[in-house]
């Protein structure tokens, strides 16, 4: 479980970013916490705005689902053969936000964040955005532009 707070994750080619939704059980709370997960640029993490250069990534919308919570993984590659998929390039920062739905507005949720890094290579790449290989458009995650760890990292979130 994330609180209020950045955080930051180091990742590696081919690691992957697992994310749990909230998930509640019998007898269920009279208030549940559903998220829309956004990835955005620098601007968009740091002023907590999906609108800067950001799009929906994925909606924890089902908190009370029979068959467990939701889980979305990211895998990050340099190329990818999915045409919805994402390219990642080594030695940038890539961020992801997370809100509260519209409809929820009136349930105080706090915002959180979460970045990941790329570890730096030789590489020629100078994006510091995801590649983008359709025409996608729409609280955070942030990966830092360090070294990465060796062995692959799942975050959590519930």
């Amino acid at each position: 479980r994330f609180h209020r707070g950045d955080y930051t994750v180091e990742v590696s080619i081919n690691d992957y970013l697992d994310i749990y939704c909230p998930h509640y059980e019998e007898p269920l709370p009279e208030r549940m916490e559903r998220y829309i997960l956004y990835m955005v640029n620098y601007e968009g993490h740091a002023s907590c705005d999906h609108r800067q250069r950001g799009f929906k990534r994925w909606e924890c919308n089902r908190p009370d689902s029979p068959n467990g919570p939701l889980k979305f993984s990211e895998k990050f590659q340099l190329f990818t053969p999915f045409s919805l998929g994402f390219e990642f390039r080594p030695g940038h920062e890539y961020y992801y936000i997370w809100l509260a739905p519209p409809w929820l507005a009136a349930v105080p949720l706090p915002h959180s964040s979460l970045s990941r890094s790329l570890s730096t290579d030789d590489s020629l790449y100078e994006s510091p955005e995801p590649i983008f290989t359709s025409n996608n458009s729409c609280c955070s995650l942030r990966v830092p532009q360090a070294a990465l760890a060796v062995v692959p990292l799942v975050w959590t979130l519930l």
